[in-house]
């Protein structure tokens, strides 16, 4: 009998479950102690606390959440390594991963300084960020990384139609949102190209026709970093949206711990999963785990209950398609620097989420190379387990079956196959 993933939350229409950060900020707002969602992390010595960016909370009912969660105070891995103390809303110094660490982490300095040029990484994202490029710029320059304008044609932000003018509505939450997708992909892949595409708004036809705007416009790599609960639509969905041979479509998994979200759930994309990422004096230099804050908090993973298994899936719990494929850092607490300046303080913050997770892996695959006109670029990693770090410790929740939760030697559902060991997992 097949094994299905707790349910969600029953709602009016396509209601889409809130992160479990902002349903905790919600809690202790209704119990007078305050509004940010507290967690202590096993990786640091000192109290690390975060909140749900604004975008995990939906606007409207039948909208995604993003799936990004902000450093609010303590002192995340990166800043205790360097004797960095940062200040929770304006800080002058990065407190996070960089391109270098990252890089280092995941195996791509060599790639990173020699790939990627010629290629173009979309982000799709809703609403719109009027500082993204501004906000991109200061990232890249402190960083070293070359400059990517639209002057320069390294840079372009379109809404779902592809108008340059007329754009979404501004929104600051999803700006955060647009920052880290920018930040990350700038991070792994420096001489890429950047698409931003703005929904109109978090509908899953929006941000679905951004898809497709995104492939229209020549993108190969397109990284989406929301979802929702899994509905009977999602079928229609995948045909409409998510179906381009040749392109590799990255989705986050989710930040609610274990249950399967949509679009990640789509036998279409590569579903991303999240780790906690720490330095180690192993020969890799780093270790990770799954990604857990909580019970109810960390990285999703599951069993579909509407998609069809993809036919390179191969686990046997779950007869429809199984959520993680591959995996990258998303615990806050061992979280990435991001610049952001619209709606809040100008200055350097530490997210996570596997928000942060999907980007990464777009980029990743942008650096591996162009995939074939027919191919399915979620398949790859599936001809090439040897060439990732597999991720064995660790669970984001309790399931009636283990691998669906917890991690193990070989594919689980937290982490998927693992992460990346250089770029040989990601080419076809």
């Amino acid at each position: 009998m097949r094994t299905t993933p707790t349910a969600r939350p029953a709602a009016r229409g396509r209601r889409h479950r809130l992160t479990t950060a902002a349903a905790a900020a919600t809690a202790l707002l209704l119990a007078g102690l305050g509004t940010a969602a507290h967690a202590e992390a096993a990786t640091t010595s000192s109290k690390v606390t975060w909140t749900a960016t604004p975008c995990s909370t939906p606007k409207k009912t039948g909208e995604l959440a993003c799936h990004s969660l902000r450093v609010t105070a303590g002192t995340p891995a990166f800043a205790k390594a360097h004797g960095i103390t940062p200040k929770a809303a304006d800080a002058a110094t990065p407190s996070g991963y960089g391109p270098s660490d990252l890089q280092s982490a995941y195996g791509l300095t060599s790639a990173a300084a020699s790939a990627g040029a010629g290629e173009t990484i979309a982000i799709v994202d809703a609403y719109n960020d009027p500082n993204a490029e501004a906000d991109l710029a200061t990232y890249r320059s402190h960083y070293g990384l070359p400059a990517c304008t639209t002057a320069n044609g390294c840079f372009k932000k379109v809404s779902q139609t592809g108008s340059t003018t007329s754009l979404p509505t501004a929104d600051s939450g999803w700006a955060e949102e647009i920052s880290l997708d920018l930040d990350m992909v700038s991070a792994i892949a420096p001489n890429a190209n950047i698409l931003l595409v703005e929904a109109k708004s978090a509908t899953m036809a929006n941000l679905g026709t951004a898809v497709n705007e995104a492939v229209k416009l020549g993108a190969k790599y397109v990284s989406n970093s929301y979802g929702g609960s899994e509905s009977s639509s999602d079928t229609s969905y995948d045909s409409s949206y998510f179906n381009h041979p040749g392109v590799a479509i990255t989705v986050s998994a989710g930040d609610a711990g274990y249950g399967a979200e949509y679009p990640a759930a789509s036998k279409y994309v590569t579903a991303v999963g999240g780790t906690a990422l720490s330095t180690a004096s192993n020969s890799r230099g780093w270790t990770e785990s799954v990604w857990k804050t909580s019970s109810t908090e960390g990285t999703g993973s599951g069993c579909s209950a509407y998609d069809t298994k993809p036919s390179w899936q191969t686990d046997t719990g779950c007869t429809k398609r199984t959520i993680a494929d591959v995996s990258a850092v998303a615990d806050p607490a061992t979280g990435v620097s991001v610049y952001d300046s619209y709606g809040v303080t100008a200055g350097w913050y530490t997210f996570g989420g596997t928000s942060a997770s999907a980007p990464i892996i777009a980029s990743v695959y942008a650096l591996a190379g162009t995939p074939s006109s027919s191919s399915y670029p979620a398949q790859f990693p599936y001809g090439h387990t040897s060439a990732l770090n597999d991720v064995t410790s660790g669970n984001n929740g309790s399931c009636s079956t283990s691998y669906f939760c917890t991690a193990g030697t070989g594919y689980d559902g937290p982490t998927g196959l693992g992460t990346p060991a250089g770029v040989s997992a990601f080419t076809g």
